[in-house]
């Protein structure tokens, strides 16, 4: 279950980081309200999480994880490109979680 309330907190995050750049500077409203509401549900679930797994562990899954579906989200949705620098970068962050989340 905690790692269900991470991953859910990690998917509010990067739902919030989306809206960041929907919002447009901040000049669109709905956009703002879902930074708002992403980011506090967001942080609100890791406080949570907290109480079970150790800061370090949850910090680096909810960051790591985070920058990774953010950067999907920013290909899907923007139609971003991502390099070979970027693609390594990705796989050796996951490879960084995998080994934090191991050593727990």
């Amino acid at each position: 279950m905690t790692y269900l309330l991470l991953f859910v907190s990690i998917t509010l995050e990067v739902f919030g980081s989306t809206m960041l750049k929907v919002s447009n500077g901040f000049t669109r409203l709905l956009p703002v309200l879902g930074v708002a509401v992403g980011y506090g549900l967001s942080f609100y679930l890791v406080s949570l999480v907290l109480r079970a797994l150790p800061l370090g562990v949850v910090y680096a899954t909810w960051s790591g994880l985070g920058t990774i579906l953010t950067v999907a989200a920013g290909v899907v949705f923007f139609k971003e490109r991502i390099n070979r620098k970027g693609l390594l970068g990705i796989a050796l962050l996951i490879i960084g979680l995998v080994l934090i989340n191991l050593s727990e």
